[in-house]
C-alpha cells in the first residue's frame, strides 16, 4: 500500500465546531422570507446546513424556485458576523504546525468565500498548500471534484493521501475519488475513525514508522 504523503481536511466539524455559525447564517437568510429557524432539535435540516454547499442547503429549506434569491442574499451577508461562533477543535493549531512540517496539507470543504476569512481570522492560511471549496468546482461533495482538484494542486496521486471529514458526504467523495478516508471522531458509521487531531498526528507519524502495521491497513482504499 502506498505511504500517505498528503492530507485533505474537510472544515465544518473537522476543523471547527461551527454548528451554532452555521445556523445561525442560514437562519439570518430564511428570516428574510419569514421563515422559521433552523434548530438544533430539527436534527436532519441542521445536518443539511452543517455538511452540504449552499445551494443544497437552499433547496431543502426554501425549495428549488427561491434558490437564487437566497443565494444573492446569502453572498450580501458579512460572513465575519458568524466567525466568534465558530470554535476550533481541541489541539488544532499545534498538530496542523507539526504536520504541516512533514506533510502537504490541503482543505476540500463546501463552503464557499467564507473559508478565507475563517483561515485568516485564526491564522491557519499558511498551514494549507490547497484550499478548495464548492466555488473551485462544478460538483461539490458527494462528488470527487474537490478532492481531485486538491491532488492536482499537491501535485500528489489520490491513493496517496488520506481525507479526514465527518459526514457521508465526506466519505461518498474519498470513495469516488480513490482517496482514503478516517472519520473525525467516528461521526461516520463503518468507517475507520481517528478521536481527534492529536490523535491523527501519533497516527500518522506511527504510519510512517516501522511499526505502522495493523493500524494502516484498516484504511485501505475503498472499493
Amino acid at each position: 500500500m502506498n505511504a500517505i504523503r498528503g492530507v485533505i481536511f474537510d472544515c465544518d466539524g473537522v476543523l471547527f465546531e461551527s454548528r451554532q455559525a452555521n445556523l445561525a447564517y442560514y437562519n439570518t437568510v430564511l428570516e428574510h422570507f419569514g421563515i422559521p429557524p433552523v434548530t438544533a432539535a430539527d436534527r436532519e435540516r441542521a445536518h443539511v446546513c452543517h455538511t452540504a454547499a449552499s445551494p443544497r442547503v437552499f433547496e431543502e429549506l426554501l425549495g428549488p424556485e427561491r434558490v437564487e434569491e437566497a443565494l444573492v442574499r446569502a453572498r450580501a451577508l458579512d460572513y465575519r458576523r458568524f466567525i466568534p461562533a465558530l470554535i476550533p477543535e481541541p489541539d488544532l493549531q499545534p498538530s496542523l504546525a507539526r504536520l504541516a512540517s512533514r506533510l502537504p496539507l490541503a482543505v476540500a470543504t463546501n463552503r464557499g468565500n467564507s473559508m478565507d476569512q475563517i483561515l485568516g481570522h485564526f491564522g491557519l492560511r499558511d498551514f494549507f498548500r490547497q484550499v478548495v471549496t464548492s466555488r473551485d468546482v462544478e460538483r461539490p461533495k458527494p462528488y470527487p471534484d474537490m478532492l481531485l482538484r486538491a491532488a492536482a494542486g499537491l501535485e500528489l496521486p489520490c491513493e496517496a493521501l488520506l481525507f479526514i471529514g465527518d459526514s457521508e458526504l465526506d466519505r461518498d467523495a474519498a470513495r469516488a475519488a480513490g482517496v482514503r478516508f478516517l472519520a473525525y471522531q467516528g461521526k461516520v458509521e463503518g468507517a475507520p475513525a481517528v478521536g481527534g487531531h492529536r490523535e491523527l498526528v501519533d497516527w500518522l507519524e506511527g504510519e510512517k514508522g516501522e511499526v505502522a502495521g495493523t493500524r494502516h491497513e484498516a484504511l485501505g482504499t475503498r472499493p
